[in-house]
């Protein structure tokens, strides 16, 4: 099972969700409420709508509401139940939109250690994948990368576990107060195994050696064996983008 960190501001996700489904008292229409965060940092709210044809569950309707907002891609969703439920992780039904319209958000679920946050496609292995979504991608960094992303002094990064797809993306830097994002473009994607990558992919990563860029790694994924197949991805960024965001 894949755990994640939580940052403040997926925690500020899960508390909305589980205040608002506080607040929904005894109506038996309206039983669950849902919080997701976009981008820019903005957490959007909404409750579902039960009904004996089917009628949606809050995930589903808090997807309508940011996308009514105009919020783009989604970083954090959770949900919680009403009369002291708490956190409840998404049916299938909803698992599935989830992977089809926000691949890259991250789900708050339940554990016996407290809430954790997984990558939706770890709920929803070997699934199916609706071809016609046209979703619009994330990419996450370390917030201390930005500069060197903004000012092109990195060019790649290496992931393990972390499915990375060519073409558009927004990059997102986790943890940043001011919420700060650049548009890119993942140009290409290698699959190599850890010890075998270059000291030009290491600097190309913003690392001055491979010993350097294996630690970094392993603070990162600490379970990351050394003979681990990975992926190594080349991409830009929009200069005009980079420009507006560094300055």
């Amino acid at each position: 099972m894949v755990f994640m960190k939580l940052f403040d501001s997926e925690r500020r996700v899960i508390e909305a969700a589980e205040r608002l489904a506080t607040a929904l008292g005894s109506d038996p229409n309206h039983t669950v409420a849902a919080a997701a965060m976009d981008t820019a940092g903005r957490i959007h709210e909404a409750v579902n709508v039960y009904h004996f044809t089917g009628g949606p569950c809050a995930e589903l309707v808090v997807l309508g509401a940011a996308a009514a907002a105009g919020a783009g891609p989604l970083v954090t969703i959770a949900a919680a139940g009403d009369r002291g439920r708490g956190l409840i992780p998404p049916c299938g039904r909803c698992r599935q939109a989830l992977l089809d319209l926000h691949p890259d958000v991250f789900v708050a679920v339940p554990t016996d250690d407290g809430p954790t946050l997984r990558p939706i496609r770890k709920l929803l292995p070997d699934t199916y994948f609706f071809p016609d979504a046209d979703a619009r991608r994330i990419v996450r960094f370390n917030k201390r990368y930005y500069d060197d992303i903004a000012a092109a002094r990195k060019t790649s990064t290496v992931r393990y576990d972390d499915p990375i797809a060519l073409g558009p993306a927004i990059f997102l830097f986790e943890d940043d107060e001011v919420h700060r994002t650049l548009k890119g473009t993942i140009t290409g994607v290698e699959r190599h195994r850890l010890d075998r990558l270059t000291a030009e992919q290491a600097r190309l990563d913003g690392f001055t050696s491979i010993d350097e860029l294996k630690k970094g790694l392993q603070g990162h994924y600490p379970d990351l064996p050394s003979d681990a197949e990975v992926e190594f991805a080349t991409f830009t960024v929009e200069a005009s983008d980079a420009v507006s965001d560094a300055a």
